[in-house]
């Protein structure tokens, strides 16, 4: 008998160790360039996060209510989204199935991307590009309102190894995290992929937008 309680309690404990380790890895998201995370977002908005409880967004399919945060925002400035202000932001309720923590203590600025959800709310996770305002380079916060927009038809590839390559014209080799060792490097904090005249895109750093016939963008 008491081999058979130690084997369940032994069996129970992998469980519980199995099912920790699944929880923890729950949620992974690869590096995406901030206007790769532009283009792809339904809403970006500057914003403070002024107040937050936990509330039910219906039941899954056992009947359990679905818990998410709520987040009472005041939006300072929209860069992509609806005719409406965001008033309040929805995530999960723990990390480890992508939910977002942020300091609700109205002081601190984000720039918040996510999805639009009915009624001036949207819904975010840690896959969206979500950062403290003060955070940002002046040329990432100068792209928000065009020079991301522009690119939109483009895309990033992120160069996993070196040698690497983009494959169409159309694409942006980015190469932060081969080269500098960072995600969020010189091209991240400083470039924008901007398509040019002849339909083909290129890295471009300048403060002013790039005019519609810029043929040699600078390279990084």
């Amino acid at each position: 008998m008491p081999f058979s309680v130690n084997g369940i309690l032994c069996t129970l404990a992998v469980l519980i160790l199995w099912r920790a380790e699944e929880l923890a890895e729950a949620c992974s998201c690869a590096p995406v360039h901030p206007q790769q995370a532009f283009c792809n977002a339904d809403v970006v908005i500057r914003a403070k996060v002024v107040g937050e409880k936990e509330v039910d967004s219906g039941n899954d399919i056992y009947g359990n209510p679905i818990k998410r945060i709520q987040y009472e925002i005041k939006q300072i400035k929209m860069f992509k989204g609806p005719n409406q202000d965001i008033e309040a932001v929805f995530t999960a309720p723990v990390s480890a199935v992508c939910g977002v923590t942020l300091d609700t203590s109205g002081k601190k600025e984000y720039l918040i991307s996510g999805k639009a959800e009915a009624g001036g709310r949207m819904h975010v996770t840690l896959c969206d590009y979500i950062m403290p305002w003060d955070s940002m380079s002046p040329t990432q916060r100068k792209s928000l309102s065009q020079r991301y927009q522009m690119g939109c038809d483009c895309k990033i590839v992120r160069c996993p190894s070196l040698p690497c390559e983009i494959s169409a014209p159309e694409e942006c080799l980015w190469t932060d995290l081969m080269i500098e060792k960072q995600v969020y490097g010189r091209q991240a904090n400083h470039y924008a992929c901007v398509k040019r005249a002849d339909g083909s895109c290129s890295w471009y750093r300048g403060v002013a937008p790039p005019k519609k016939e810029f043929l040699d963008a600078e390279d990084p």
